[in-house]
């Protein structure tokens, strides 16, 4: 008993590190897909089963002093016309009016907060908009973080009782997305080739400081 007792250690402790590669290797493939997505595909419905799932991750998120003040607003269908005239994406492609026609996200996420905003506030905003995103592309969708929007009126336009902070799009991704290694100083700003967007990323090397 004491052998077959030691053996099942072993084979356990064998075990560990292929458990452990696995996860990680299912982390990167979320955070490679995980792109802030312009274009999306107009014939796919997301559902509000979907968004549910998706702000439900909230629940399990940290938050800083564990306040937890922020409040999340789903869009879908045709209520996406009250936000699209309010969103500005794409700002450092002005010229490609991005998106494109029939290509627009169909279904958002407003984050609101039922406080002032804080430091506070903005630790919790980016985990949770980070986080949902993840649960976006694990679902087999896409999104993207959108600050540049019309506070007023996109506020009035939903009737929210809370100031917006944040917007998600979410949906059916429709574009090709590369990252692309570059140094610290270089040019970061994205930009479009043969209708593939290119996203540079500072390398390994230059992100840790010696």
């Amino acid at each position: 008993m004491a052998d077959n007792y030691l053996e099942k250690k072993m084979e356990d402790y064998q075990a560990q590190p292929a458990v452990r590669r696995r996860a990680t290797a299912s982390l990167a493939r979320l955070l490679r897909a995980n792109r802030s997505y312009r274009g999306y595909d107009n014939g796919f419905v997301v559902r509000d089963d979907q968004l549910r799932r998706i702000i439900d991750v909230v629940r399990m998120c940290p938050s800083a002093r564990n306040q937890q003040v922020l409040r999340f607003r789903p869009v879908l269908g045709d209520e996406a016309d009250k936000v699209l005239p309010h969103i500005r994406l794409g700002g450092a492609l002005p010229e490609l009016h991005l998106p494109f026609e029939g290509t627009e996200p169909r279904a958002f996420v407003v984050i609101c907060s039922t406080v002032e905003e804080s430091k506070y506030v903005d630790i919790d905003l980016g985990i949770v908009a980070q986080s949902m995103l993840l649960q976006a592309t694990e679902i087999g969708l896409g999104g993207i973080c959108i600050g540049a929007f019309d506070h007023a009126p996109l506020r009035e336009a939903l009737q929210l009782a809370y100031e917006p902070l944040l917007v998600l799009a979410i949906g059916r991704p429709q574009e090709r997305i590369e990252l692309v290694s570059c140094s610290e100083g270089d040019d970061l700003n994205y930009y479009r080739r043969d209708g593939v967007h290119y996203v540079p990323k500072i390398n390994i090397d230059d992100l840790i400081l010696k």
